[in-house]
């Protein structure tokens, strides 16, 4: 096996339980259409199992009292025969129309609601578990509620419901009848129910080793370049074939186990039952009715044996299905943290000003990240989040997205708690460029419509014009709506941040989180898109995220994170000035990205270029420098010239 196992703990008893819950509050909610679809098919079944035996006993036992039949004697209870199948197949049809309806809308609320839980889990969940895999266990919840109903319709309530009758009329010929075959049930139970307990932990070990594989085959396609590049295809069609063997293993040892192990207990107390049943009719039997009673005995016995024999066959429908739902249901067990307030404060921020009161945070078993943070972000202020990797640049800007909740402190939007906001309100405020844009295979124009689904083809367009899409956009196969493949592979990494910014520009949201939105870009996509990016802070807060330095040079201002704490803010040139931890930052700047090696003969060159560039800048300060296209600079800041902006002058 390779090092991508996705092995966990079977589902448990809670997880099971929880599952029979949920399917057990669909049949409540539709208990309209599923009363008579439970019990119509068993109607159906007494008239088929025991009353048309009936018939054909009294038929026989007056054949043999009256020594023969005529056709006048017979012809009621052939027409009574006829009758009784044609009202069984009638109550089969109306049961089989419920049925169909209660599996349908319960199979559709129950992939609906399994989709709302997923959509409602925090976003370290979706981190800690395959795609594929989830795929599986959410579509499972729903199809397997066809399995659970139909098992329980036909093998639970349209067996028992006629075995109950059938001991009513037992019981009218010979009490020792119905005593007999309950004994024999109870000690066919008894002796079964361990074997079976052992097979339920089988059958969670085959459950789970299906989803290993189901998990392995969406991970290797959703990574199918990497695996051509690596030339690993041989690689993981091994890993494959393992898993599958693993799979094929703890299901042959789960179904034999059922085979020679359950069914070989039950099949001989079924032939049992069988023989003691005829043995109390002929024993018990009395003037007048022998016949009769032998009929009847042993039809209703053959009828309950079969029963006692489908036992396991049933139990393994409803394990199997059960088994497989609970693989879903294990996973509401633990309830998202990020949960919406009871009753939250309606959205009437004062301004679209950010502040960071002495914010604790920590991932889930890890060392804090944060420890008493403080950060103001004033309403319109463009704000550079800088620092080495680790500082917690992107944690701080998925804490204002309120994807985790922080351990301690405040955060706060135009003085209103974040935590205090309906989710939905709170992300409304805010366009989000990540660093890594997902794509969905669908077309540009969907892809860029997620922003705002009801945006017209104008503004789609005018945001896709805006972020530079549109020149790209036109020399696809068919424009806007051309599909960009499954997380965009069609697209380059580029062109996926072009479309990231169309999504920030058609959202048109106040507050504006950019994570390296132009990590991807090259010099030339760089320059065009960074007119975009000026354009659409214009008259926004917005928080800006970046490694490449040269992109956040000529923010309001920039604040330098290291391990979770603020060491330096202040203009590019103030930093610079200060000779501090920005400063040595931008001396290891090479190409425009942040190095992690100390400094050499060339980067003492590069700081050289730098502190020369600063200079001339510094003479150039009191004249009206842009920050951007159109965007003069505030008085008293220094900002950096445009050959530095775009990243050629930082070496």
């Amino acid at each position: 096996m390779g090092t991508t196992d996705t092995r966990g703990p079977t589902p448990g008893r809670s997880a099971v339980v929880l599952a029979l819950r949920r399917y057990g509050r669909e049949l409540l909610r539709l208990r309209l259409l599923a009363l008579p679809a439970l019990l119509l098919p068993a109607v159906g079944n007494i008239g088929i199992r025991y009353v048309a035996p009936l018939l054909i006993a009294k038929l026989a036992g007056q054949a043999a009292d009256d020594g023969g039949l005529t056709l006048a004697s017979a012809l009621p209870y052939v027409l009574g025969f006829g009758a009784v199948l044609l009202l069984a197949e009638t109550m089969w049809r109306i049961g089989l129309h419920c049925l169909n309806r209660v599996d349908a809308l319960g199979m559709e609320h129950l992939y609906v609601s399994g989709m709302d839980e997923l959509l409602a889990k925090d976003a370290a969940f979706f981190h800690d578990n395959f795609a594929g895999s989830l795929t599986k266990r959410v579509l499972s919840f729903g199809k397997r509620f066809e399995d659970f109903v139909d098992t329980v319709t036909y093998r639970i309530v349209g067996s028992l419901v006629p075995l109950v009758f059938g001991a009513v009329v037992l019981w009218s010929y010979e009490p020792m009848l119905v005593a007999g075959l309950l004994v024999m049930i109870a000690l066919t139970v008894v002796a079964a129910t361990p074997l079976i307990r052992r097979r339920q932990r089988l059958v969670n070990e085959r459950e789970a080793a299906i989803a290993r594989v189901s998990g392995h085959v969406a991970d290797s396609l959703m990574n199918m370049e990497t695996i051509r590049a690596f030339a690993a295809e041989r690689r993981e069609a091994q890993e494959h074939r393992g898993r599958v063997a693993e799979s094929r293993r703890l299901t042959l040892r789960s179904w034999d186990y059922g085979n020679l192990r359950v069914d070989v207990l039950i099949a001989p107390m079924s032939v049992l039952t069988n023989v003691l049943g005829l043995l109390v009719a002929v024993a018990f039997g009395g003037p007048g009715q022998g016949v009769e009673e032998i009929v009847v005995a042993f039809t209703y016995y053959s009828n309950a044996t079969q029963i006692m024999f489908e036992f396991n066959q049933i139990y393994r429908r409803l394990e199997s299905s059960m088994t497989e739902a609970a693989q879903f249901t294990e996973l509401l067990l633990d309830p998202p943290t990020v949960l919406d307030p009871k009753e939250p404060e309606p959205l009437a921020p004062r301004d679209t000003g950010i502040r960071f009161e002495a914010v604790t945070f920590a991932h889930t078993g890890a060392k804090p990240i944060f420890q008493g943070l403080d950060l103001d972000v004033p309403a319109g202020a463009r704000i550079g989040l800088v620092g080495r990797s680790g500082g917690g640049k992107t944690t701080l800007t998925r804490l204002l997205l309120r994807m985790s909740d922080i351990d301690g402190g405040r955060v706060l939007i135009g003085g209103q708690d974040i935590s205090r906001l309906r989710q939905a309100d709170l992300r409304s405020l805010i366009a989000y460029v990540p660093q890594e844009p997902a794509m969905f295979h669908r077309s540009l124009r969907d892809n860029i419509a997620f922003a705002r689904p009801g945006a017209t083809d104008e503004e789609i367009h005018a945001a896709a014009a805006a972020a530079h899409v549109t020149e790209f956009a036109e020399q696809l196969p068919d424009g806007f709506a051309t599909l960009v493949g499954e997380r965009g592979v069609k697209l380059s990494g580029g062109q996926r941040q072009r479309v990231a910014l169309a999504r920030a520009v058609l959202r048109d949201a106040p507050i504006l989180l950019l994570d390296e939105a132009t990590s991807a870009l090259d010099s030339e996509s760089e320059l065009l898109v960074q007119d975009a990016l000026w354009r659409l802070m214009d008259g926004r807060t917005a928080l800006v995220v970046a490694h490449r330095l040269s992109t956040v040079a000529g923010m309001d201002r920039l604040v330098v994170l290291d391990r979770g704490s603020v060491v330096e803010q202040g203009t590019h040139g103030e930093l610079l000035a200060t000779d501090g931890a920005y400063a040595k930052l931008w001396r290891h700047q090479s190409g425009g990205f942040l190095g992690e090696s100390t400094e050499s003969t060339e980067s003492t060159e590069s700081a050289e270029s730098a502190e020369s560039a600063e200079s001339a800048e510094s003479a150039e300060s009191a004249e009206s420098v842009e920050s951007g296209p159109g965007h003069p600079v505030p008085d008293g800041d220094h900002r950096t010239p445009s050959h530095v902006r775009t990243g050629t002058g930082s070496t």
